[in-house]
C-alpha cells in the first residue's frame, strides 16, 4: 500500500491523467445516462387477454380461463395463476419469479396458448398477450377534441399523428384508445328474409364462403407461369353487397336484397372526454434504456407540426405529461445535492481552506465515476438513484477528511509536506481500507434485496457503492498529492481558529466525560443499556409499512356503477366527478373514461378492465403540494360520497410493487354462492373496524341478466335444430365476422352480420329475429318466454381455485398495518368459514412479508460480511466485538428519529438501518485502529484508549457532521420515500456519534483489559 501511495505522489503526472481520464467517462456518462422518475427493471407478470362479445362470466371461466391456466401452470418457473373472467372477458396472469427471464417467459406463454387456440370458442375475437413492463406507462397522452367531428375523421386524425409518433427515435409503441372499430357492416332485413325464407345464417354462410382470403394457387402456360385470381377478400361494398345467397326458380338472391351494406362501427365499449369535451387518447410509450426526456420532446415536436395540419374543428391537447413529473423531482433532487453540497463544505471549515479543497476534489471525481457505475450497471437516473447520489455526499469525503486530518497532524509534527502525505496517509490507510469496506459491505447485499421491492430500490446502493469504491481510490491516490501540493508548509500547532474551537470544546466537554466512563465502566454501561432499551421499545408506536404514497401530480377516481349498469347511467357517474373537480384551482386537467380505465400512465398500475358499468377519470394537478392536494382530495371525497348509484374510489399513486389495495382479504373455495354469502359478512365486518373506508366486495349484487326461456319441445317442433336460436341470437346481436374487406390503401376490417345497430341494441330487436324451421322461418318470440334473472358479475381464480377478494382503503393518519391487523382479527373472529374454504391476506400486507422476509439474510449477510472485514484488520475478535458493540446506539437513534419525525417503519427505513450498521461501524474502526496503533507502540492501556479517543474524535465528528449535512435536504424534503431513510441514518449517526465516544472506549478497557497476547506484544 505505501507504495502505490509514494507513486501516486511522486508520479503525479500519471496520477492527473489516470484521473482526468475516470472524470471524463463520468462526465460522458452523466450526460448520456437516461433519466427517468422512477428506476426501469422487468416484471415477471405476463398476462393474456381474451374477449368473446356477449359470453357470461361463467362460459369464460370455463372455456378460456380454464384451458389457458391449465397450459401455464405446467410452464417452469412459473409462481402463480390468476384469472378474472367478466362479461365476454377473461384476463389470465402468471406471475414467474423475480429472478428468471422475462422474454423468455413471454415467448412460452405466448407458444403454450397459441398451441390450444383451436380448442378455445370459434366466437372468440381477441386473444392478446401483454407483458407487464414499468416502461409501459405512457410517456405523453394526447387528446384529439371534437365534440362535432365524426368518429370517422377522428380516426384517420389518431392514426395519422399515431403514425408520426411511432417515427420519433425511441418511441416502442403508440396507440389509439376510445374509437368504435370500423365494420363493413351487412344489416339484415329479417322481415324480407322471413318472406322469403331465408334464415339469418344463410347470409353468413354466403359471405364467409365468397369472402375468404386464400390465394389458390399459379399455373404455368407454355414459358409463362400465371398467379390464378378467384376472388378473395371483397374490396368494395358493391362486391359484399353482390354476393349470391340462394339461387331459386332461376332467380338469385343476394346479400343487397335482404341487408343494408355499408361501413359502420362496432357496439362502442370505450368514451372518453377530455375538460368536458368529447375525445380520443393517443398514447406513446417509450423503449427501454432510452433518456425519457429526448423522446418527449421528439414526440412533442412531432404532435407540434402535426397540430398545423389539423381541421379547426379538432383540437389537439396533452393530457399527460410524464416528464413534468421527472423534471419536478429531478429538479428538487437537484437542489437538495446543491444544499448538501454546501453544507458538507461548511462542516469542512475546521480543516483550514486548504484543507476543504483538497477534500472537495473528492466530489466531483468520486460522483462522475459513480454516476459511470451506475451508467455500466444498465440503471436510469431516477430518483432513488440521486438519493444515493446524495447518501454518498456525506459518505464519500470521510475518506479524504480523514487522510487529510492526519497529513495535517504530520505537518504540525514538523515534517515536510511530501514526507508528511506519504507518512499520515501509510498511517491511516489500512484503517481507511477497513472502514471503506465495511460501508461497501453494508450496501452490497442491499443490491439483492428480493421481489419487486428490491428491483425498484436497487439502483440506491448501487449508486452509493460506485461513488464510495470511487472516494476510496482518491483518497488515497490523488488526495495525498494534492495534500503535499495545497497545505501550508507550516502550520500552527493547534490549526486555524475553527480547528481551535473545536479542540477546545473536546478537552472541555469530551474529556472529562470519557474519563468518568472509563473510571465507572459498569455503570457507564448500564446507562447505555437503559438508553438502547427504551428506543426498541418505541417499535410498536412507530408502525410499519411499505413504500409511501408516490406524490405524483396527478390522481385517478375509480368510478364503479351498480353492476348491469348501461353506458348512458354510467356517463352521468362520471360527470358528476367532472362536476365535483370545478373550481379547484389546482387542477390543470381532467381525462374521463367511461366503460374502462385510463390508459396506462404509472409504472406499477395496470387495469384491462373493460364493463359497461365502470369507469376512471385522471386528474392532473399543477404541482402535489402539502397540505394543500390532501385537502382537495378529502374535499372531493366527501362530495362525491354524497352521489348515489355508484361507488368512488379516489386513489393516489404508491410507490413499489403493484397492490392493488392496501386492505385486501381473499376468501377461497368451490361454490359461488357460498363465497358470495361470506364475502358479504366479510364486508360488513371490515366496515365497522375503524381507519377503514372505500370497501369493495365486487359480488356483492350479482349482474341481471333477460332469460329468454327457450322451449326446445316447441322449437323441434316447428323445425327449429338445437343450437340454430343460440346461433341465430348470437349473429343477430353480436354479430358474426363473415368475411375480410381489404381498401385500396391495403386496411383490412372485418364484413359483419347482424341486426341494424343505431348505437346499441333495445330490448324490441328480439322481436325481429327469425329461425330455420321446418316450413319457414319461425320467430324467436314463438319459442320463447322471456323472464330477469341474475348471474355473478365476475369469477375471479387463484392457483386454479374460486377466489374473492374483499378490500379497501385506509383513512388517513392510520397505519396501514394496524388497521389491517385489525381487519383480520375482526373477520377471524366474526365470520366463520365452512369445510372447504379459507381466508388469506393479500394487500400490502402480503407485499410486506414477500418483501420484508428477504431481508433477514441480506441484514444477516451485511452484519458477516463487516465482521470478517474487521476480523481480517485486527486479526482478532476482541477488537472486532469492540468495533460492532457500536450497532445498538445507532439503531437507538434511528429508531427516535422515526419516532419524533411521525414516520412508520418503511421499506426504505429499514434499507436506512441496514446502510447505518456500516457508516456507524465505520467511525468506531477509526478509534479501536488508534488505540490498538498507541498499545503497539507501548502505551499503557487506559492511556492509550485516552489519547486515541481525543485524538479521532475530530476526524470522527468530521465525517459524521458531514454525512448529516449531505443527508439533512433529504430528510428535510418531506417525501414518503427517501426522508425515512435520511432521518434513519441521521438519527443513528447522532447517537452513535455522541454515545459511542463513551461507550466504545469503555467496551474497549473491559473487554481487552487483561489481553496477554496484547501485554506480550507490548513487553
Amino acid at each position: 500500500m505505501n507504495g502505490i501511495i509514494r507513486f501516486a505522489i511522486q508520479r503525479w503526472q500519471i496520477t492527473l491523467v489516470v484521473f482526468l481520464a475516470l472524470a471524463a467517462l463520468g462526465l460522458s456518462a452523466f450526460f448520456t445516462i437516461p433519466r427517468s422518475v422512477d428506476p426501469h427493471f422487468p416484471s415477471p407478470f405476463i398476462s393474456v387477454i381474451a374477449n368473446v362479445p356477449g359470453a357470461e362470466p361463467a362460459d369464460m371461466e370455463t372455456t378460456i380461463a380454464k384451458p389457458i391456466e391449465d397450459v401455464i401452470q405446467g410452464l417452469d418457473g412459473i409462481v402463480k395463476v390468476e384469472s378474472r373472467s367478466t362479461d365476454s372477458t377473461a384476463i389470465i396472469t402468471g406471475e414467474f419469479s423475480w429472478d428468471g427471464d422475462p422474454e423468455k417467459n413471454y415467448d412460452e406463454i405466448v407458444r403454450e396458448v397459441n398451441a390450444i387456440r383451436q380448442n378455445l370458442p370459434s366466437a372468440l375475437t381477441r386473444l392478446e398477450f401483454q407483458k407487464s413492463r414499468t416502461t409501459e406507462a405512457a410517456v405523453l397522452q394526447f387528446a384529439l377534441v371534437s365534440d362535432t367531428a365524426s368518429y370517422r375523421r377522428l380516426e384517420k386524425v389518431a392514426k395519422d399523428l399515431r403514425e408520426r409518433l411511432i417515427r420519433v427515435p425511441g418511441v416502442r409503441a403508440a396507440r389509439v384508445f376510445a374509437l368504435p372499430t370500423p365494420e363493413m357492416r351487412v344489416a339484415l332485413d329479417t322481415g324480407r328474409m322471413a318472406q322469403i325464407g331465408i334464415p339469418v345464417t344463410a347470409v353468413t354462410d354466403a359471405l364467409r364462403g365468397g369472402g375468404q382470403d386464400l390465394p389458390p394457387g399459379a399455373v404455368q402456360a407454355g414459358e409463362a407461369r400465371l398467379n390464378v385470381q378467384a376472388g378473395g377478400a371483397y374490396k368494395s361494398v358493391a362486391d359484399v353487397g353482390d354476393e349470391p345467397v340462394r339461387a331459386r326458380d332461376g332467380r338469385i338472391v343476394r346479400v343487397k336484397d335482404i341487408a343494408s351494406v355499408g361501413w359502420a362501427y362496432e357496439e362502442q365499449p370505450h368514451f372518453a372526454r377530455y375538460n368536458g369535451k368529447r375525445a380520443v387518447w393517443v398514447t406513446m410509450t417509450q423503449k427501454d434504456g432510452l433518456n425519457v426526456l429526448d423522446i418527449r420532446n421528439g414526440a412533442v415536436a412531432a404532435a407540434n407540426e402535426y397540430r398545423k395540419l389539423l381541421p379547426p374543428d379538432v383540437q389537439l391537447q396533452v393530457a399527460f405529461d410524464q416528464s413534468d413529473d421527472i423534471a419536478r423531482k429531478l429538479g428538487q433532487l437537484g437542489r437538495d445535492f446543491g444544499i448538501a453540497l454546501g453544507l458538507v463544505l461548511i462542516t469542512l471549515l475546521p480543516l483550514g481552506w486548504r484543507a476543504s479543497i483538497v477534500v472537495m476534489v473528492s466530489v466531483p471525481l468520486s460522483l462522475a465515476m459513480g454516476v459511470a457505475v451506475l451508467s455500466w450497471s444498465g440503471f436510469t437516473l431516477n430518483q432513488l438513484a440521486i438519493s444515493g447520489f446524495i447518501i454518498a455526499l456525506g459518505l464519500l469525503v470521510d475518506d479524504s477528511i480523514v487522510v487529510t486530518e492526519n497529513i495535517a497532524r504530520h505537518l504540525r509534527m514538523g515534517k515536510t509536506r511530501e514526507q508528511a502525505a506519504i507518512d499520515g496517509t501509510s498511517q491511516i490507510a489500512v484503517a481507511v481500507i477497513g472502514c471503506t469496506f465495511v460501508l461497501l459491505f453494508a450496501f452490497l447485499p442491499l443490491t439483492m434485496l428480493p421481489e419487486g421491492a428490491g428491483k425498484f430500490t436497487r439502483s440506491l446502493p448501487v449508486a452509493v457503492l460506485g461513488t464510495v469504491a470511487a472516494s476510496l481510490l482518491v483518497s488515497l491516490t490523488i488526495v495525498p498529492f494534492l495534500a503535499s501540493r495545497l497545505l501550508p508548509r507550516e502550520e500552527s500547532e493547534h490549526g486555524n481558529r475553527f480547528l481551535q474551537a473545536v479542540n477546545s470544546g473536546i478537552h472541555r466537554f469530551y474529556q472529562p466525560v470519557l474519563h468518568w466512563g472509563l473510571t465507572h465502566p459498569w455503570r457507564a454501561m448500564g446507562v447505555s443499556t437503559l438508553l438502547i432499551v427504551s428506543g426498541f421499545g418505541l417499535v410498536p408506536l412507530i408502525g410499519s409499512s411499505l413504500f409511501p404514497p408516490a406524490e405524483t401530480p396527478y390522481f385517478t377516481v375509480q368510478v364503479t356503477a351498480s353492476e348491469g349498469t348501461a353506458i348512458p347511467a354510467t356517463t352521468r357517474a362520471v360527470l358528476a366527478v367532472e362536476e365535483a373537480l370545478k373550481g379547484e384551482p389546482n387542477v390543470t386537467g381532467i381525462a374521463s373514461n367511461i366503460g374502462r380505465a385510463n390508459p396506462r400512465i404509472f409504472y406499477n398500475q395496470v387495469n384491462n378492465d373493460q364493463r359497461s358499468n365502470i369507469g376512471e377519470v385522471l386528474v392532473t394537478l399543477k404541482a402535489w403540494d402539502k397540505p394543500g392536494s390532501p385537502e382537495m382530495v378529502e374535499r372531493l371525497r366527501a362530495k362525491l360520497a354524497k352521489v348515489p348509484d355508484a361507488q368512488f374510489v379516489v386513489k393516489i399513486f404508491q410507490n413499489g410493487p403493484p397492490i392493488d389495495a392496501p386492505i385486501q382479504l381473499r376468501i377461497i373455495g368451490p361454490e359461488l354462492d357460498v363465497l358470495k354469502r361470506l364475502a358479504a359478512e366479510t364486508e360488513a365486518v371490515m366496515r365497522t373496524v375503524p381507519g377503514t373506508r372505500d370497501v369493495r366486495n365486487p359480488v356483492a349484487v350479482d349482474t341481471p341478466r333477460l332469460n329468454l326461456g327457450l322451449d326446445s319441445d316447441k322449437a323441434a317442433l316447428l323445425g327449429v335444430a338445437p343450437g340454430a336460436p343460440r346461433r341465430a341470437l348470437r349473429l343477430a346481436l353480436a354479430g358474426e365476422t363473415a368475411g375480410r374487406f381489404r381498401d385500396v390503401e391495403g386496411d383490412s376490417y372485418n364484413v359483419v352480420v347482424r341486426l341494424p345497430l343505431a348505437e346499441r341494441h333495445s330490448i324490441s330487436v328480439l322481436d325481429d329475429i327469425y329461425l330455420p324451421g321446418n316450413q319457414s322461418a319461425v320467430p324467436l318470440r314463438e319459442i320463447a318466454t322471456p323472464y330477469l334473472d341474475s348471474a355473478p358479475p365476475r369469477i375471479n381464480r387463484s392457483r386454479q381455485s374460486r377466489v374473492v377478494y374483499v378490500d379497501a382503503q385506509v383513512l388517513d393518519g392510520y397505519l396501514i398495518a394496524k388497521v389491517n391487523d385489525a381487519v383480520v382479527q375482526a373477520v377471524q373472529g366474526q365470520v366463520k368459514m365452512p369445510e372447504g374454504y379459507r381466508l388469506e391476506v393479500g394487500g400490502e400486507a402480503e407485499t410486506a412479508a414477500k418483501s420484508f422476509g428477504g431481508l433477514g439474510p441480506i441484514i444477516a449477510l451485511a452484519v458477516f460480511g463487516i465482521l470478517a472485514v474487521l476480523v481480517i484488520e485486527f486479526g482478532r475478535f476482541r477488537e472486532t466485538l469492540v468495533v460492532a458493540g457500536v450497532i445498538p446506539l445507532g439503531l437507538f437513534g434511528g429508531l427516535v428519529a422515526l419516532f419524533l419525525t411521525g414516520n412508520s417503519l418503511s421499506y426504505t427505513a429499514v434499507i436506512g438501518f441496514v446502510a447505518l450498521i456500516g457508516i456507524e461501524i465505520k467511525n468506531s474502526l477509526l478509534l479501536v485502529d488508534f488505540t490498538t496503533q498507541l498499545r503497539e507502540a507501548g502505551r499503557p492501556l487506559r492511556e492509550a484508549i485516552e489519547e486515541a479517543g481525543e485524538v479521532r474524535f475530530l476526524p470522527v465528528l468530521l465525517t459524521s457532521v458531514t454525512a448529516i449535512g449531505g443527508l439533512l435536504p433529504l430528510a428535510l424534503s418531506g417525501s414518503g420515500l427517501y426522508s425515512p431513510l435520511a432521518w434513519v441514518i441521521i438519527g443513528g449517526l447522532v447517537s452513535s456519534t455522541v454515545l459511542s465516544r463513551v461507550v466504545t472506549p469503555v467496551m474497549y478497557l473491559l473487554i481487552v483489559q487483561g489481553d496477554k497476547a496484547v501485554t506480550a506484544t507490548v513487553d
